[in-house]
């Protein structure tokens, strides 16, 4: 799935992204690691991968959209 990256601090390595259709999603140190990045900034875009649904739905790994 892609989304934009909206907001990241480097400290704690969390963040969150807007997805297509506005909704922001929060993703954990854990995610960021997952995807192997070193930095984000607001506005690239990024491609997650997520586990559960609706209010339970949450990141599992976040990488730079490529194309």
């Amino acid at each position: 799935m892609q989304a934009t990256a909206y907001t990241y601090d480097p400290g704690t390595r969390a963040g969150s992204v807007l997805l297509d259709d506005g909704t922001p999603l929060s993703f954990g140190s854990e995610a960021f690691d997952a995807g192997g990045l070193r930095l984000l900034r607001p506005g690239q875009r990024v491609r997650i991968e997520t586990t559960g649904e609706g209010e339970g739905r949450r990141i599992t790994c976040v990488t730079l959209q490529t194309f």
